[in-house]
């Protein structure tokens, strides 16, 4: 078919190719390319699209004329206008980006015309082309259901929303907008647009912003005349953000003179080509849709292979574990043939050895690299000759060694290269070490957090226990290289043959592992929860724990001998209530003393026949007599003196003044981040003493410490998950949400609510999200069982959905053997089916985990995205505490940081996709953690 000129009688289709992608990545579950595992569900979507399109336009309202406009990256003239200009989007999924290309490729291959122009968004090139084929007196369809393109309809331009199948005119603007496509760009103006963080008015929505434009008729006018409005704030609003206002005006506008490099004669309608769209859909391995487009064209199906190309671009189990193979690396040019290797793969498995476990005090040995199975080196860095006489001293380097500052500059470059990924086990360890050393290293890719994403529940994932379960090889033990107890070495000392073995080993499992997880992220629909949760989380954890906090050891010292004498007290107390003394400390004893002497109910030995006297048995004896309860305490302040007032002094770096804690990243199946060396989370705070401990965590001076906590945040994922209407309004009316539910569980009027009454509900509030027995919270509200358990019954019946939550839950992991957040997140129940006490327990795990592990989704994809939040702001995020973030932040910049923090915490969930119940968060502030918090 000839090109013929544009003009009166042809009809152009402008189809937005982003709304197209977009719907067909989340329409299909994720999908992989058997031969190399290469992701092609969004392109197998966009191409039955694309089919159903050319389908079904035929006939005499067919389009003459049609396009796919796609937008050509994301900085655009806007960004130039606002900096922030769409700054809120999420990054793209990482599984989406390798299809991007495709789409393109697809388009082409339908031999449909494929448009896009850098530095400007495919709405503008659809404006263009609207205008001129309306001026030149055609008609215009443009499939799409964006708002922003709506301000194009009417003078023979019209919208399709092919979703629904529904055409939009004036009308629809209209109903849309509350007024015409000419008003649509004031009405955005005023109302603003957070998904493209378009600021707008404050306080002004569509509604209000619809009914000022028809009152006043435009923008300009509103504007000039902004001070006859009655309403106070909004006439204020409108006259100190005008130049904000404008400003989005300017940047909702579309631009109808964008410049093309093609015209509409150019997109005329061709028939596709089958020379061309069967080998495209061939190498897609798209069966289905080749046989239904090749029956259409009266063609012959091609034939598809999925073989791989090789079994090396898939699994490496052919080649053998030999640590003969290694290579160790002791000069310049020995390591630039590794470096030529890294960047002709572009990626490289690396690990470092260190003389020890302490990211912040360690040094760093040696480091490993690996490009290919089985092919591995190591280089050492400062290994001490154990055969030097002591007349040359214990800290003489071993020869044949790279110096150290030689190694790092010439690996600097590789490392830091964008181009080139780094590949660990644990990466935020290593990331640490080289960052001491002046190293940023990334981009990134961790076999460690690969493997709990897909396997969180189901076993561990350290290092040794992935290579035997998913690589059949045992690797090479550390405990006989460094020895144990006062013999013990660290690593500098190890020869340098025996580390290569070793050291050498760990990069080459790392590479086989990452082989071999990262297609299966895909084919277990665990891709968005890897590349949005888990691996962007590691730079950030790594620069919080480098920065550390703050700690007054003459605070702990005074706390710990204060505890001392109190546990003193507590002592003579217990003694005197004993009738006699004894070690308190000693569970023998004291169940001698509980059960034997002062017959005591409740007394069971264990296999040795001690009594047990864990704090379940104490707290349910503590009803019974007052010594049960003093020991409690006095066990209660043992523990806070020596895990924290005494052990948090020897945590204190020495260089720095200040306490690094470590987090681990899967530490908990649910997605909770572990703090340990020291743990920081579990510090108490239901008590006096244990929110004491808190006031030895300062700021530097000048600075403050800033708390934001998320309120009640797991109440609310409840509420949203269970769909309970009544916590849904609570929350959204800002009750008391603990003296609602006490006044819809007792009966109670709301003006009648007691401090007692409200505790109860609270603790069943609470309990409830754990799966809580009426034995559980007899325990902890210390009332008769039955009554506990008649209480939960009540709370059932108030709120019907959370029993068909749990039972859902229950049932879903039964049958899948998993259960998921609001985020794909995945954690495996392997108990699920068992007998007896296990399956009560893998119960209340499965029912929680959903609601714990959304709220540790939340918090972390709030951290992903403080840092660039406050990248003008001089504040530190320090620790996350489960709900709670902490920071240090300059006097002056306080209300700045709390306006930023909020906004990136209440908005980490998106309403429209994630989580209904609007997140809100406490702020606090303070000289120390416990003012602030």
């Amino acid at each position: 078919m000839g090109k013929s000129e544009f003009g009166k009688g042809c009809h152009l289709h402008l189809i937005d190719g982003s709304a197209f992608i977009f719907r067909a990545y989340h329409a299909l579950p994720p999908l992989t390319r058997k031969s190399d595992g290469l992701p092609i569900g969004a392109v197998a979507g966009f191409c039955n699209m694309l089919f159903r399109y050319v389908e079904n336009n035929t006939g005499d309202d067919a389009p003459t004329h049609a396009a796919v406009i796609f937008d050509k990256g994301s900085h655009t003239f806007r960004n130039e206008m606002y900096d922030l200009y769409k700054a809120n989007r999420e990054a793209m999924p990482e599984d989406l980006r390798p299809q991007m290309p495709l789409t393109r490729e697809a388009t082409k291959a339908f031999n449909i015309a494929c448009e896009e122009i850098e530095g400007y968004e495919a709405d503008d090139i659809i404006a263009t082309l609207a205008c001129q084929a309306r001026d030149a007196g055609g008609r215009v369809t443009i499939i799409s259901s964006d708002k922003d393109l709506m301000q194009l309809v009417g003078g023979g331009v019209e919208m399709l929303d092919a979703m629904k199948n529904r055409r939009i005119d004036r009308d629809g603007v209209i109903e849309k907008f509350g007024v015409g496509p000419e008003r649509v760009v004031d009405v955005q103006a005023l109302a603003g647009d957070s998904v493209d963080n378009v600021p707008g008015a404050p306080g002004i929505g569509i509604k209000t912003a619809a009914l000022l434009i028809n009152e006043y008729g435009d923008l300009d006018t509103l504007l000039d005349r902004a001070e006859e409005i009655k309403q106070p704030k909004r006439r204020q609003t409108l006259i100190e953000k005008r130049d904000q206002i404008e400003l989005s005006r300017r940047l909702v506008q579309l631009d109808c003179e964008t410049p093309l490099g093609f015209t509409l004669d150019d997109l005329e309608v061709m028939e596709p080509d089958p020379d061309v769209l069967m080998p495209f859909l061939a190498e897609m391995e798209f069966r289905t849709l080749t046989k239904r487009i090749a029956d259409q064209l009266g063609v012959e199906m091609p034939v598809i292979s999925d073989t791989p190309p090789s079994a090396e671009a898939v699994v490496q189990e052919d080649v053998p574990f030999d640590s003969a193979a290694y290579e160790c690396v002791r000069d310049a040019e020995a390591l630039q043939v590794w470096i030529d290797r890294i960047y002709e793969r572009g990626y490289v498995a690396v690990d470092t050895e260190t003389t020890g476990l302490n990211e912040m005090i360690v040094d760093l040995v040696g480091i490993s690299l690996s490009v290919e199975p089985g092919q591995a080196c190591y280089i050492p860095l400062i290994h001490r000759d154990g055969s030097v006489d002591d007349l040359f001293g214990s800290d003489a380097l071993a020869e044949g060694q790279m110096p150290l500052e030689q190694a790092l500059e010439m690996l600097k470059p590789a490392l830091e290269d964008d181009a080139i990924l780094k590949i660990g086990q644990n990466m935020k360890y290593d990331s640490k070490i080289f960052a001491r050393y002046g190293v940023d290293v990334a981009p990134i890719d961790d076999t460690m957090l690969m493997s709990g994403a897909m396997h969180a529940g189901e076993h561990g994932h350290g290092m040794d226990t992935l290579s035997e379960r998913y690589l059949s090889h045992t690797p090479i033990p550390i405990k006989p290289l460094l020895g144990s107890g006062k013999s013990a070495i660290t690593f500098d000392k190890v020869p340098i043959d025996e580390a290569t073995a070793y050291a050498a080993e760990d990069a080459d499992i790392t590479l086989r592992l990452w082989k071999a997880f990262k297609p299966q992220l895909h084919r277990k629909q665990v891709t968005t929860v890897y590349e949005t949760l888990e691996r962007p989380l590691v730079p950030v954890l790594a620069e919080m724990e480098m920065h550390g906090i703050k700690v007054d050891r003459e605070v702990l010292s005074r706390m710990s001998n204060a505890f001392a004498q109190k546990m003193a007290g507590l002592e003579a107390e217990i003694h005197e209530l004993a009738g006699e003394t004894f070690n308190v400390g000693s569970p023998a004893q004291l169940g001698e003393i509980l059960f034997d002497k002062m017959s005591l109910p409740g007394g069971k030995t264990g296999k040795t026949g001690k009594y047990s006297t864990g704090a379940d048995i104490l707290e349910d004896l503590a009803t019974e007599h007052e010594l049960p309860a003093r020991v409690l305490d006095w066990r209660q302040l043992s523990k806070l003196k020596s895990t924290y007032t005494d052990a948090l002094q020897t945590h204190i770096n020495p260089d720095t003044g200040r306490v690094h804690t470590s987090y681990s990243i899967t530490g908990a199946n649910t997605g909770r981040l572990a703090s340990t060396d020291p743990n920081l989370q579990n510090i108490p705070v239901r008590t006096e003493e244990g929110r004491r401990i808190r006031e030895a965590f300062i700021a530097e001076p000048g600075n403050v410490l800033l708390s934001l906590d998320y309120s009640q945040i797991e109440l609310r994922i409840l509420a949203h998950i269970a769909e309970i209407d009544a916590l849904k309004q609570a929350f959204a009316d800002g009750q008391d949400i603990h003296a609602m539910t006490a006044s819809e569980v007792f009966d109670v009027p709301m003006e009648d609510m007691t401090p007692e009454i409200r505790r109860r509900a609270k603790a069943i509030n609470f309990g409830v999200i754990y799966g809580i027995s009426g034995f559980g919270l007899a325990r902890n509200l210390r009332i008769p069982r039955g009554e506990a358990q008649s209480f939960i019954d009540r709370y059932f019946e108030r709120f019907p959905g959370i029993k068909d939550y749990m039972e859902d839950t229950k049932a879903f992991a039964k049958e899948h053997g998993f259960v998921q957040t609001l985020f794909g997140r995945k954690i495996h129940t392997p108990e699920i089916n068992a007998k007896g006490p296990k399956a009560g327990f893998a119960y209340r795990a499965a029912i929680n985990a959903p609601i714990q592990g959304t709220a540790a989704d939340v918090i972390r994809r709030a951290m992903i995205r403080m840092p660039e939040a406050m990248a003008d702001l001089p504040a530190r995020m320090l620790l996350q505490v489960h709900d709670e973030l902490l920071f240090e932040v300059p006097e002056a910049a306080v209300d700045q940081t709390i306006a930023v923090a909020k906004d990136v915490m209440e908005n980490a969930a998106d309403p429209a996709v994630h989580l209904a119940v609007k997140l809100t968060v406490d702020a606090g502030q303070g000289a120390n953690w416990a003012e602030a918090h």
